[in-house]
């Protein structure tokens, strides 16, 4: 039998459920569990185990290194169709929402959920993921109340030339001059955008896009950019980099705090699961990532 799209009765006895995220970053060792740690993502499992009443493990779209923040992370995970049937929940994902709201911590938030097709994967169906880096170079810093998501450079930046620079690295390039390395991992990735504007209280702000990010790539990326802002670096020496075929020492990783990824982009559901096949033979060829992660994706 099939409801909605999905198959249920004797074949449904396991259901894949799709969560949105938000989580402010700044007391988190990241998103990735690591042992003796506060993270977003033992936060999460810890909760959905208890509401579901059964292990819930995690797989996600970007793996955010410690201190960056999310308004659109995804992640999706595998329970039993059983999960669901309760008093509190009565088969209705979206339940869950309230449910977390009442039991994870303040600073992490399950903003959506619903069940989808096994071809979902939050990981590698993917088609880019979004970030904002948030700069200001106000003399006072960052205004007290956008503190946690806005980072504070020392001098005063030219957005124009940011703007001009920030173009020259836009396409499909091998950003290892950007990149932390890791064996085995490719740096080749495909910048879709990366621009600057002021906002109304003047923050510097970053749209920065891509297939994927490598380790610590949109953090050098803003670094980089920001150093020809300041006037130190011409606006060709970011072009320069993509060059190196390794980490550049010239180039400096901006702080975690003004880092969020807002976004990640999905084909239809009914390319999910070319899209996912299409995203693990590439990676398998290149060694890619190992996590697809966002920019410290460990991803960023």
């Amino acid at each position: 039998m099939v409801s909605g799209g999905f198959v249920v009765g004797a074949a449904a006895d396991r259901l894949r459920l799709r969560f949105d995220i938000g989580y402010d970053g700044t007391d988190f060792a990241g998103w990735a569990r690591q042992p003796g740690q506060r993270t977003v993502c033992g936060e999460i499992e810890a909760v959905l185990s208890v509401i579901l009443r059964e292990p819930v493990v995690l797989t996600v779209a970007g793996r955010t290194d410690a201190g960056v923040h999310a308004t659109g992370q995804v992640a999706h995970c595998d329970v039993a169709a059983a999960a669901l049937d309760t008093r509190s929940l009565q088969n209705d994902p979206a339940q869950l929402v309230r449910r977390t709201a009442r039991m994870l911590p303040a600073d992490v938030r399950i903003k959506a959920a619903a069940v989808v097709s096994t071809d979902f994967d939050a990981r590698f169906a993917a088609l880019r993921r979004h970030y904002r880096y948030r700069l200001t170079d106000a003399a006072w810093g960052a205004e007290p109340v956008a503190a946690r998501d806005t980072a504070t450079w020392s001098r005063q930046l030219d957005v124009s030339a940011m703007n001009d620079a920030s173009a020259t690295l836009i396409g499909l390039h091998d950003f290892a001059a950007f990149c932390k390395r890791r064996d085995g991992a490719t740096t080749v990735r495909d910048l879709q955008r990366f621009s600057w504007s002021r906002d109304e209280a003047g923050i510097a702000v970053a749209e920065v896009s891509a297939d994927a990010f490598c380790w610590s790539m949109v953090r050098s990326l803003v670094g980089a950019v920001a150093t020809v802002g300041e006037g130190r670096r011409s606006v060709q020496w970011c072009a320069g980099l993509l060059e190196e075929t390794s980490r550049a020492s010239a180039v400096p990783v901006a702080p975690a705090c003004g880092l969020t990824l807002v976004g990640v982009d999905y084909p239809p559901p009914d390319q999910w699961a070319a899209r996912g096949a299409v995203t693990r033979d590439v990676r398998d060829a290149v060694g890619c990532c190992g996590d697809a992660r966002g920019d410290d994706v460990r991803s960023e």
